[in-house]
C-alpha cells in the first residue's frame, strides 16, 4: 500500500470522524495490508484531522478478547479532544458511530514516557501514573456492523474504533489497593448486564499500559504526560438503545455514569 493510498484511506477515515457518519465495508484497494500499515495511517488521520491527542485506549490485552477482534495481540488507538469527560456524561445515540459502553480503568499520566531503546518496566510505568479513575469507554467505529464489516487492519487504522473515556474521582491510594481483584459491573437501566475483574481481562492496569508504553516507544510516537489511557474493557461489549442509562460501578472505588438519549 503505497503512501498515496495510505493518504487516501486518511482523508475518508477523518472525513467520517469529523462528520459523525459511518459507511458500509470498505473498497479493497483502502485496505492496509498489516497492522504496521494500518497505524501509519491512524497517524496520518491524526495528522487530517489537525486535532490533539489527548489520550489512548487499548484493546484485546488477553487472548479471549484477541480472538474475538481478530488480532494476535493487544491493538491502540488515539482519543483526540475534547472527547474526555467527567461522569456522569450524555450522549445522543444518533450522533455517536456504533456506540459500545466499555467499563474500564482510566489511567492519568504525570510524566512523559518517550522514546527510548530500552524497554519499560511496569515499576517505571507505574511511577509516571499520576491517577487511576474508574470509567466508561463510549467506543465508536467508522464502519457499520454489517455483513460488508471489513477486517481489523482497517479498524486498525480508524483508532482500533476510539471515541469519549468517561471518567470519575481517582480512586485514592490505588497503588496499594486490590485494583485487580475488585469486582466491577455495568448496570443498564438499573439491571447488571455486565461483570468483571482486571485480574480476568487484563491482569492489571499496569500490564496493558506498559504494552502500550513500550509500542509507542518502538514506533517513535511515546505517551505524554497529561494524557489519559483507557486500559482495556473489563465487561466485554454492549450495543446501547436511546432512553439507557449505563452505570459502571467499582465498588468501594466509585461510579461512572453514561446516559444515551
Amino acid at each position: 500500500m503505497d503512501i498515496a493510498t495510505q493518504r487516501e484511506l486518511a482523508r475518508l477515515l477523518a472525513d467520517l470522524r469529523r462528520s459523525g457518519r459511518q459507511q458500509s465495508g470498505l473498497d479493497p484497494r483502502l485496505l492496509p495490508s498489516d497492522p504496521a500499515t494500518a497505524y501509519r495511517v491512524a497517524a496520518l488521520v491524526e495528522e487530517e484531522l489537525g486535532w490533539s491527542v489527548i489520550g489512548w485506549k487499548i484493546a484485546a490485552a488477553k487472548e479471549e478478547m484477541q480472538k474475538a477482534l481478530r488480532t494476535d495481540s493487544p491493538i491502540y488507538g488515539r482519543v483526540f479532544a475534547p472527547l474526555i469527560k467527567p461522569s456522569p456524561a450524555t450522549f445522543e445515540r444518533a450522533r455517536l458511530a456504533s456506540p459500545i459502553p466499555e467499563v474500564e480503568y482510566e489511567a492519568k499520566l504525570a510524566a512523559d514516557l518517550p522514546p527510548r531503546k530500552r524497554p519499560y518496566t511496569v515499576e517505571e510505568v507505574g511511577d509516571a501514573v499520576a491517577s487511576l479513575h474508574p470509567g466508561i469507554e463510549m467506543a465508536e467505529c467508522r464502519f457499520i456492523h454489517d455483513s460488508a464489516f471489513p477486517p481489523l487492519p482497517a479498524i486498525l487504522a480508524d483508532g482500533a474504533g476510539s471515541g469519549t473515556i468517561v471518567y470519575g474521582p481517582a480512586i485514592e491510594g490505588w497503588r496499594t489497593r486490590d485494583i485487580a481483584g475488585q469486582p466491577v459491573t455495568l448496570a443498564c437501566n438499573g439491571t447488571v448486564r455486565r461483570t468483571g475483574t482486571a485480574a480476568a481481562a487484563l491482569d492489571h492496569p499496569l500490564v496493558p499500559l506498559t504494552w502500550l508504553a513500550n509500542e509507542l516507544s518502538r514506533t517513535g510516537i511515546g505517551l505524554k504526560a497529561g494524557q489519559m489511557v483507557s486500559t482495556g474493557t473489563l465487561t466485554g461489549m454492549l450495543a446501547p438503545k436511546p432512553g439507557e442509562t449505563f452505570v459502571a460501578d467499582f465498588g468501594p472505588f466509585g461510579s461512572v455514569t453514561v446516559v444515551v438519549t
